[in-house]
């Protein structure tokens, strides 16, 4: 049996990330068994699904390298397919009209919570004698069309939570098709795994109460029912439901925010799956090859964006600088760092740069703000480090020395940047380290960067003297306005 799978998303919000990781375990568990990942938009609801909604989901999952088999599948196209097999359950009796109306469910309804019980429709339309039905059908009263219960137990296993037991007792006789001719989920989506010969549904656990309604579907067209996976919750890491705040929106933001794609599916991957290790960085083939619906968690996932951070940093250090580079340069170029002439005729000094700070950014958009002294005097200098470092009175002799040390370099690489200062340091009797920061701080306005000599060396002699004599004027006039 060839694997087909599916991601049905309702186009009615953005693509977020539990319906990400949904598409992603369908995805994979396809691609591992070289079967076919289907895609079906859900947009019954009409009036809350839109165009733009559908292209957010389509653009998500583009992003994310989903690919999918075949042309999507629209439920709003399929209106007469879903009307069809509601009339064939009623011609079989398994199903039949239901004429109550809304205020007489209403009052159903309120009485049930006056006495305490849940409440359940209480099939008066099923007792219609036929002369009855035949009255409402020639007056045209609207109706919608109900599944009929019969009583016992249904049973399926799930593969997540093993076997399920429901009494039908709790189920009530549930509509199929709405007065409008709209179908509900439940006849929709049992109608579409089956013509789309879906053989096995991952879904999310809120999915897990409707499945015994699925079940009673398939049970009445003579179908076999698929092999069902339910998937836990995702949860913020105070165990409440995900929020915007941690997690609950588009995957575009991630996108927008400095995230890779292969780590987005890297780490919404493991929210509830594991190999059965603490393996935590992987391929996209790797995914594709360990993938199995075994590994699926009962618990709930918790989200936790700093480990997001940490998965990203990850990646990005091991990318190569010239990949890197081409995705910094626009950000780059928007923050006014560069041009497109200086891109062309500085390509191995952006090249060396990518390289220093790749160690220390943990998304793509940090990179434009942490690169920014490489291109532009230091407008103000960090105050802790002005605190910490420049109020020794000799600061201002050590760096005209410096000056004078660095001038006579006649190659200004790293190894003789980092002889000149450790030998000043040697001269004035003092630790290496009493040079080192407060030279950071002048050249870069910063108290932490990458190696100071790598970036002395990138900067270039005259920039390096250029920013001590700035510094060194404004220890200055800072000392003559106090």
């Amino acid at each position: 049996m060839k694997v087909r799978v599916r991601f049905a998303p309702s186009p009615t919000g953005f693509l977020h990330v539990g319906g990400a990781r949904t598409a992603i375990f369908n995805w994979l568990f396809a691609r591992k068994y070289h079967g076919e990942f289907l895609l079906r938009i859900e947009d019954t609801d009409v009036k809350r699904s839109g165009k733009e909604m559908v292209k957010a989901m389509i653009d998500g999952l583009t992003w994310l390298g989903l690919d999918w088999d075949d042309e999507p599948v629209y439920q709003s196209t399929r209106f007469h397919i879903y009307k069809n097999y509601a009339a064939s359950l009623v011609e079989q009796r398994r199903a039949y009209r239901c004429y109550c109306s809304r205020e007489r469910l209403q009052k159903a309804r309120e009485q049930a919570i006056q006495e305490g019980r849940t409440f359940q429709y209480d099939r008066f339309c099923l007792n219609l004698t036929k002369a009855e039905k035949k009255a409402r059908d020639s007056e045209g009263s609207p109706f919608v069309i109900r599944f009929e219960v019969d009583e016992g137990f249904t049973t399926f296993k799930d593969e997540v939570y093993g076997e399920i037991k429901i009494d039908n007792k709790q189920i009530e006789d549930f509509i199929l098709l709405r007065s409008d001719g709209i179908p509900t989920y439940h006849l929709a989506v049992v109608v579409d795994d089956r013509e789309m010969d879906i053989t096995h549904i991952i879904r999310g656990d809120d999915h897990l109460s409707n499945t015994p309604k699925h079940v009673l579907l398939y049970h009445a067209f003579g179908w076999t029912c698929p092999t069902f996976a339910h998937v836990p919750l995702i949860l913020e890491p105070d165990r409440q439901r995900l929020s915007k705040r941690h997690g609950a929106t588009a995957i575009e933001e991630y996108k927008n925010s400095g995230y890779l794609p292969e780590v987005v599916l890297n780490f919404v991957t493991l929210l509830g799956w594991s190999q059965g290790d603490d393996r935590e960085i992987f391929t996209r083939d790797e995914l594709i090859r360990a993938f199995e619906i075994s590994g699926i968690s009962k618990k709930s996932a918790i989200f936790d964006e700093k480990k997001l951070q940490w998965m990203n940093g990850k990646y990005l250090l091991s990318m190569d600088n010239e990949k890197l580079l081409q995705m910094v340069i626009p950000d780059m170029i928007n923050a006014g760092l560069i041009s497109t002439n200086f891109l062309h005729e500085n390509k191995e000094i952006l090249l060396r740069i990518v390289g220093l700070l790749k160690t220390r950014i943990k998304r793509l958009t940090e990179f434009a703000g942490l690169s920014q002294y490489f291109f532009k005097e230091p407008e103000q200098y960090e105050k802790k480090g002005v605190d910490q470092h420049w109020q020794d009175s000799r600061v201002i002799e050590w760096f005209e020395l410096l000056c004078d040390k660095l001038a006579g370099i006649n190659e200004f690489n790293q190894e003789n940047i980092e002889n000149a200062i450790r030998c000043l340091a040697e001269e004035l009797k003092i630790s290496a380290a009493k040079l080192f920061h407060p030279t950071r701080l002048a050249l870069t306005g910063l108290t932490a960067s990458p190696g100071l000599f790598e970036i002395m060396e990138v900067l270039s002699q005259e920039t390096v003297l250029r920013r001590l004599r700035k510094a060194i004027e404004f220890i200055k006039n800072s000392s003559s306005t106090t």
